[in-house]
């Protein structure tokens, strides 16, 4: 079986998912790194057992002096064109963490580059493959709901008021970006809900900004429809809604989660305990499918990119190819133009 060798871009704190991810799967070796911070550089190479002597602070270098079939860039939106294009004029299959990219025009050159270098690129979408996520795409698959009518997708959190000045945050550049949730999280959850739903044909939007502390939004709603089949993304970073547990004194995310469907046959729950539940169609009963579930961002990295490898080796389409990307950054991006206008933006596609 070929061994597949990966240069990894970017040590910083995502990194370590998509480490501990290729230190799982069978055929897969990160032979390589490459940061500009020397000292997390040689902490990550440490931690995850990389040679001292494949440990580069230019993506140039690493391109030119390692081994390596497969670039993983883990590394914020503005760097993408730049190492996509290194990449994969090296030769080099490539996965690229979202936001894929700061504009439809860098996402459509990225596409173009890898397309015409004939490499594949995939983008790390990993909300899809969310414990949660794959059950409730198994029960719509089944029919349990039978034809559907609504979903209602909301995400809290009480984030952004907590990030005073001087307090540690695990990604720190969150508190200057002009466009905050819906361009960080947004790309995880329209990803996910085309994976559930399909395409929306439009989107409607309406964005606020709550934190001091911030620059960007921090608060929204998105309502999306179809033919015959509506939803909405009901979102905040800064809501005491659903706090369930103490937040104690470090400041990060603490994600919580709910989803309903209805449909003809049955209603599907998703709770913030990571309970999901069916309601059959007169009512009269809840019945339970998982008692409890969760965010398993690890794990959801191994099936990832054990996808990605694996569809490498069939030459299958990967699930989230980067022209696929494009659709889920239109919806991305249409939430700010909804928000700025006050008009829907059409998205066009297919119903669910």
């Amino acid at each position: 079986m070929k061994v597949w060798k990966i240069g990894l871009v970017g040590a910083g704190w995502w990194s370590e998912k998509h480490l501990k991810a290729w230190r799982s799967i069978p055929g897969a070796e990160v032979v390589a790194l490459c940061d500009l911070d020397e000292a997390r550089l040689k902490a990550k190479a440490e931690e995850f057992g990389v040679s001292k002597n494949q440990l580069y602070r230019s993506m140039s270098e690493m391109l030119e002096k390692a081994d390596i079939d497969i670039v993983d860039i883990v590394t914020v939106p503005d760097t993408h064109l730049e190492l996509v294009r290194a990449a994969a004029t090296s030769g080099k299959h490539i996965l690229c963490q979202k936001p894929f990219a700061t504009s439809m025009r860098e996402a459509e050159e990225m596409v173009q580059i890898a397309k015409e270098a004939g490499v594949r690129l995939m983008v790390t979408e990993n909300w899809r493959w969310l414990q949660p996520f794959q059950l409730i795409k198994k029960a719509i698959e089944a029919g349990t709901l039978g034809t559907l009518h609504s979903a209602r997708y909301i995400h809290t959190d009480y984030y952004t008021p907590r990030m005073e000045p001087g307090t540690i945050l695990p990604q720190p550049f969150f508190r200057g970006m002009p466009k905050l949730l819906f361009f960080e999280m947004g790309p995880h959850w329209f990803d996910t809900w085309r994976f559930l739903f399909g395409t929306p044909k439009r989107l409607y939007a309406e964005t606020l900004r709550v934190s001091p502390h911030i620059a960007g939004e921090d608060s929204g709603i998105v309502t999306m429809g179809y033919d015959h089949f509506y939803g909405y993304l009901d979102a905040s970073w800064a809501t005491r809604q659903k706090l369930d547990r103490p937040l104690g004194t470090e400041v990060g995310p603490v994600h919580l989660e709910q989803l309903v469907i209805d449909g003809s046959e049955a209603t599907l729950k998703m709770y913030t305990s990571g309970q999901i539940s069916m309601v059959g169609k007169d009512g009269s009963r809840e019945h339970i499918l998982a008692e409890s579930t969760e965010l398993d961002h690890e794990e959801s990295h191994i099936r990832l990119q054990s996808h990605f490898v694996e569809c490498l080796r069939s030459g299958a389409v990967f699930q989230t190819e980067g022209s696929d990307n494009l659709i889920t950054l239109s919806m991305v991006f249409g939430v700010y133009e909804s928000a700025a206008k006050h008009e829907p933006v059409i998205i066009g596609g297919k119903k669910p």
